[in-house]
């Protein structure tokens, strides 16, 4: 029997219902299948007539993470919030939109440069470049532009038109979203420390391939489909490595081919690309922050990630990652890697702006610069003062030295 959410009255066909509440209750069709416009009175009706009707239509499965979808509208909604990259960048001639600073100034240098769009609004004469049009104001109208936008250097009158610009054209959009208290942030590594320090318990999805956990599904499924099962989309075109996903691809373009490292460390000057990096790095180094410990050695780590794998390979003797080139065994992933790419292709990715000396790892290039170019020796020893340029012979030192 099929009852009336209004009236309680019961009727035997769910066709009679729907007709009881359309008449009776003046009930709506809200609800439309987008596959053949059907409209149902509610949710559920809608639900049951797609899975019995259209059980055989196309599966609404996101490629980049397999969650699976009731619907295209669904499907199209998650895609747009989760793997989309916002293109924050706009073009203020034709209000064309672009993913980096780059590719709007290309846009600009090869759309609209031999235009006239510079007009000056106080005479109405226009210029091909914007510093004309300035100078012309400076020069002919008397007014200064002294409020530069450190973005993209707009110059401005007053600082509350400067203001304003950032607000609209620079201003960050927050587009991660923590899954557990609703709060949105700009960037995913701001997320991700975010979940790690207030939701640290929540964690419920584990891999069975190698323990690490999540808070969400969708993010199990990435970093399976990813570290596991090995699809990586998106390759740079300069070196052709490729990655799993479009930021980690952005971040490698910044920091290995244009050289960039934006996060200096406030305690030791040491450089990084990531804010991520710097972040890992002063908690673990100068806060002395181990907070995961070995129950069979004792030795205490700064990330639980790498707490499992000394487990593995220093109590357990596991090397599960074989070189396919010459059979050698590894107990991580990121040696294994470094082995192929140094011993097997050869390649050092790393050049030093001062000498040209090239290194096949970022953390050589910087032990290099630091030692050879800065002239650096952070590693005293105890005993007798002499200083070292890496820990490594330090701890070597001490052995004869004590």
């Amino acid at each position: 029997m099929f009852a009336c959410d209004k009236c309680e009255k019961k009727f035997e066909f769910r066709s009679h219902l729907s007709r009881h509440q359309i008449s009776v209750h003046k009930s709506r069709k809200d609800f439309a299948c987008d596959h053949c416009e059907k409209k149902f009175l509610n949710k559920s009706s809608l639900l049951t007539h797609q899975k019995l009707v259209h059980k055989n239509r196309e599966d609404f499965t996101c490629k980049k993470c397999e969650r699976k979808f009731e619907n295209k509208s669904t499907l199209l909604k998650h895609k747009k919030i989760f793997h989309e990259v916002f293109k924050e960048y706009l073009c203020e001639r034709c209000a064309k939109r672009f993913g980096n600073k780059h590719s709007l100034l290309f846009h600009i240098n090869t759309v609209h440069a031999s235009r006239q769009n510079f007009a000056c609004d106080k005479c109405e004469e226009k210029f091909v470049k914007k510093s004309r049009m300035l100078f012309h104001l400076k020069k002919v109208h008397k007014i200064r532009k002294d409020f530069a936008c450190d973005k993209c250097e707009e110059k401005f009158e007053k600082k509350l038109t400067l203001l304003q610009h950032k607000k609209i054209f620079h201003e960050v959009f927050k587009n991660y979203l923590c899954e557990i208290c609703a709060q949105r942030f700009d960037t995913n590594n701001s997320l991700l420390k975010h979940i790690k320090t207030l939701h640290e318990d929540c964690k419920d999805f584990a891999c069975d391939k190698c323990e690490k956990q999540f808070v969400k599904k969708s993010n199990l499924f990435i970093h399976q489909r990813i570290v596991h099962e090995g699809h990586k989309d998106y390759a740079c075109n300069i070196c052709e490595k490729k990655f799993g996903q479009k930021q980690y691809l952005l971040d490698h373009q910044k920091t290995v081919h244009e050289g960039r490292k934006d996060f200096a460390c406030d305690k030791c000057e040491k450089k990084f690309g990531l804010k991520s990096n710097l972040l890992t790095h002063r908690r673990m180094v100068h806060d002395g922050c181990k907070d995961y410990p070995c129950d069979k050695c004792e030795k205490k780590f700064g990330q639980r990630w790498i707490m499992i794998q000394h487990q593995k390979t220093v109590h357990e003797g596991r090397k599960d990652f074989v070189c396919d080139k010459c059979r050698k065994e590894f107990g991580f992933k990121s040696t294994l890697l470094v082995h192929k790419k140094t011993v097997h292709e050869g390649r050092k990715d790393y050049k030093c702006d001062k000498c040209e000396k090239k290194f096949s790892q970022s953390g050589g290039l910087f032990s290099h610069q630091k030692i050879v170019h800065e002239g650096r020796r952070d590693f005293a020893c105890d005993n007798c003062e002499q200083t070292f340029g890496q820990r490594s012979n330090l701890i070597k030192h001490q052995k004869k030295c004590s």
